[in-house]
């Protein structure tokens, strides 16, 4: 809890400010959940705090709402042409995705249980940033993360939202994004590396190495046979 505090104050996701009568104010609440490994073990016992974004309203404090992933199907077609291609495969995750983009809408809410500020306890907390539970959050991230990748060169996937592709010469790379996992896929080292230093300027991120599990899949791989 002491680190998801950490983390709404490092990104500057709320301003104490007063509550003025009949201003709307959203709930919040703590999520615990234990992360395990692909065997099952777990590794990260996570406390995440939550807006009850089911108390806003449209037209008031969200709007658009639609945000893509990535399909199953997808990744796995990915994972086949990367394998066929011989392809490096690596695997990168997003800390606290939902908290790198400013807010365009005024959300108010209420501070959370075991962090209320003693001097001002009667104060709430103006969100500059999406939190996770809020209606527009996943909205919000896909359009920053997008805006990011572009910068770098990526193009967006006509026939998938969150699948990307830069190509240079004879060098390809390609990124597929689902919510806050990243798949990193290429046939160039040097640009692969490139590709997450930039990724670690936009955002704070963890580097998994190479691609062993994701999405409830455990990816294994022949590289001899071109086999995964």
């Amino acid at each position: 809890m002491d680190n998801e505090i950490k983390s709404m104050y490092d990104n500057q996701v709320w301003n104490l400010v007063d509550n003025v009568p009949g201003q709307k104010t959203v709930g919040c609440k703590w999520i615990f959940k234990k992360k395990t490994d692909m065997d099952g073990k777990v590794h990260t016992f996570k406390a995440r705090l939550v807006a009850k974004g089911f108390t806003q309203t449209l037209g008031i404090d969200y709007d658009e709402t639609f945000s893509p992933v990535a399909k199953i199907k997808s990744i796995r077609i990915m994972l086949a042409i990367a394998a066929f291609h011989d392809y490096e495969i690596w695997q990168m995750d997003v800390k606290t995705a939902f908290l790198n983009e400013k807010l365009t809408e005024d959300v108010y809410m209420n501070q959370p249980e075991g962090f209320v500020d003693a001097k001002y306890p009667d104060k709430v907390c103006k969100l500059e940033k999406s939190i996770y539970g809020l209606k527009q959050a996943s909205h919000s991230w896909n359009l920053c993360f997008h805006e990011k990748v572009k910068e770098f060169g990526f193009s967006r996937s006509e026939d998938e939202s969150c699948v990307y592709v830069k190509a240079s010469g004879s060098i390809v790379t390609f990124l597929v994004l689902y919510v806050d996992d990243i798949l990193l896929m290429g046939n160039d080292v040097p640009t692969l590396q490139d590709v997450k230093s930039w990724l670690r300027k936009c955002f704070a991120m963890k580097d998994l190495g190479e691609a062993a599990y994701i999405l409830g899949i455990r990816i294994l791989r022949d590289m001899k046979k071109r086999l995964i």
